[in-house]
């Protein structure tokens, strides 16, 4: 597990698209029992090398409710996003995750985790690739019919700040697929 996780934080892959240079971010560990699959670092994740180290990070914490330590254990979560770094900017925020990393790496890294209980799916990136034609025509419908997918997979939309408008949008969300996500959340980490 120690000599892959090293494979993965020195790849260089896919270094000539990426304007801010390789940095991997991910975390792992053959304990982990809740694996988040979101998009890719940002800007500010991508400076400080800890995975969800920003605004988006806080949020999911909450959404969770797990206190930072929790989080960063990685014998509770593993964080495998689709990209392992910074992609950079484009016009309306950060570029899609880079294309190589999960097909590269993932399931490498899924077939050493020995206690995975949930798969968070955060996303459309994620969603696509995991959950592929089982998908709902959008994030929407699908983050809706949530249950569908568990016990295995727990589909989520990208908790960025810029979400708040379809947050506010979507009531149910907070009324229906929180709790569940902490009840699940709870029971696994305790």
């Amino acid at each position: 597990m120690e000599t892959l996780l090293k494979e993965v934080r020195s790849c260089t892959h896919c270094a000539e698209h990426l304007p801010a240079g390789c940095r991997p971010i991910v975390s792992f560990s053959k304990q982990s029992s809740i694996v988040i699959i979101g998009q890719a670092p940002g800007s500010k994740v991508h400076a400080s090398g800890i995975p969800w180290k920003d605004k988006s990070g806080d949020r999911l914490r909450d959404w969770l409710g797990v206190s930072e330590s929790q989080f960063y254990d990685p014998s509770l979560f593993a964080i495998i996003p689709m990209g392992f770094c910074y992609p950079g900017k484009g016009k309306q925020g950060d570029l899609p995750p880079r294309p190589e990393c999960a097909p590269l790496w993932h399931d490498r890294i899924l077939e050493q985790l020995q206690e995975v209980r949930l798969t968070l799916i955060i996303g459309q990136y994620a969603q696509s690739y995991y959950l592929g034609e089982r998908r709902e025509r959008n994030l929407t419908a699908t983050v809706r019919n949530f249950r569908k997918y568990l016990p295995e997979h727990l589909p989520l939309p990208h908790p960025s700040p810029r979400n708040n408008i379809w947050m506010r949008k979507n009531p149910w969300f907070e009324e229906e697929v929180l709790p569940e996500l902490r009840k699940r959340t709870t029971a696994m980490i305790s």
